[in-house]
């Protein structure tokens, strides 16, 4: 089948092609120099349920958060573990904010190649089926309960082979994983029985629906990366994943906004920041490049380090404001307005009374004292205003370690519409991701 620019990329011909530039794309991942740190890589060698066969490496920084994230990282056909360590700032980031990495390893051979993380199999298609998905769950889930690991920060990232087995977890356990980082991958399925070629959004779609039928929680974010000059998988491909996972969110296939966070890229954003995409102007199959990894940990939220490093906020603390992570302006009720109704934005932290907030052991966030933060529907996109206590559950909230705030009623996030910063970004519902326009601090 072919693709939007006419080339083949199934399995047969889509994983012979990675052979010509995973070598020098490797050289890149095995020549790194040696890192500062006395944190070294292990092998863990026996975490729990194990179908695909997999070896486990993990980095453990010295100073490690009370209660971590977890990034799962992964390399390309022919790589090796301890090489994508090496030759990738994950681990060094990693010693910044103080979460977990994991590396796994991978064993399949295919159409010539070793190393390559299963993305084609029937078993790996599916949620709960085996092969190394269910693999690299259990690892995640070792390191979850031995590192008092926080489940609600559970990432996972990679290149090629490893960025689509990013994707394939994020499709075939959307409940363990919140968001996705894959640079020069594909498409969930593409290298599976549905094929690479051109797809509607729906077609996609429904791809990652039927990997686990029944699912109706939050989906995973995806911030997807391709160089244009990719020989080895298109540039096309970039596309259909965002067409994919822009249908899976119920998001328009139209940016909310495009900029360029350097030169030689170009991000568009979509939805409220459930998908993103870089283009990275004249790069081949050799992703990431220096400065990448730290955007990915930044879409992830894991660049907050510990959820106790900065006080979130908890019932009973009195009235304060409410300081969005992200923007550092504060929940604000806009002119002091009382009417019910009101939309509540972010607006410069001053301390007057329509900056107050007092969370209540009801769980309800009060302003005036009389007046509750309120949430104005139970879905994506709806919009949160102040109305008189009444004791629904739109009224109340779940303030998380990390930092978000969830509704009850819906279960969804607190969040700065489109991710805005500015003053007058208004605050709305939305499934939750982790990043810092959903998250919150008392001051």
């Amino acid at each position: 089948m072919r693709t939007r620019a006419g080339r083949y990329t199934g399995i047969g011909v889509g994983m012979v092609a990675l052979i010509a530039a995973v070598a020098t794309a490797l050289s890149m991942f095995l020549t790194a120099a040696p890192r500062a740190s006395a944190a070294v890589l292990t092998e863990v060698t026996s975490f729990g349920a194990n179908p695909g066969g997999l070896r486990m490496y993990l980095y453990v920084p010295d100073r490690v958060a009370s209660r971590p994230g977890v990034l799962v990282a992964m390399h390309g056909c022919n790589g090796w573990a301890p090489g994508f360590h090496q030759g990738t700032e994950f681990a060094s980031l990693a010693d910044r904010y103080g979460f977990i990495v994991i590396y796994p390893q991978a064993n399949k051979s295919v159409n010539g190649m070793s190393n390559c993380f299963d993305v084609w199999s029937s078993e790996a298609l599916r949620h709960g089926g085996g092969s190394d998905p269910v693999s690299i769950v259990s690892m995640t889930n070792y390191v979850l309960q031995r590192y008092n690991g926080d489940p609600q920060r559970v990432f996972a990232t990679g290149f090629s082979s490893g960025a689509m087995e990013t994707i394939n977890l994020l499709a075939t356990y959307p409940d363990v994983f919140k968001a996705g980082a894959p640079f020069a991958g594909v498409p969930f399925g593409c290298l599976g029985p549905a094929g690479c070629g051109d797809k509607t959004p729906q077609q996609w779609g429904d791809l990652v629906r039927n990997a686990y039928p029944g699912y109706t929680g939050p989906r995973p974010r995806l911030m997807a990366w391709h160089g244009t000059a990719d020989s080895v998988l298109p540039y096309t491909m970039l596309q259909e994943e965002v067409d994919q996972w822009t249908n899976v969110h119920g998001l328009s296939q139209t940016p909310t906004s495009t900029d360029s966070p350097q030169s030689g890229w170009t991000r568009r954003v979509f939805g409220s920041g459930q998908v993103e995409a870089y283009t990275i102007t004249g790069a081949g199959h050799d992703l990431p490049r220096t400065g990448m990894a730290a955007h990915a940990i930044r879409f992830f939220g894991l660049d907050a380090g510990s959820p106790t490093a900065t006080p979130t906020v908890t019932p009973g603390d009195g009235a304060g404001q409410i300081r969005g992570v992200g923007s550092g302006r504060c929940l604000d009720v806009p002119n002091a307005a009382t009417a019910d109704g009101t939309p509540v934005q972010l607006w410069d932290c001053h301390g007057q009374s329509n900056q107050q907030w007092t969370v209540t052991p009801a769980g309800e966030i009060r302003v005036y004292g009389n007046k509750c933060l309120d949430a104005g529907g139970n879905g994506n996109g709806a919009r949160i205003q102040i109305y008189s206590c009444w004791g629904g559950d739109n009224q109340k909230w779940r303030l998380n370690s990390d930092g978000t705030i969830t509704g009850v009623q819906s279960g969804l996030c607190l969040d700065a519409v489109g991710q805005g910063t500015a003053n007058g970004t208004r605050l709305q519902l939305w499934s939750c991701g982790g990043g810092a326009g959903q998250r919150w601090t008392r001051t």
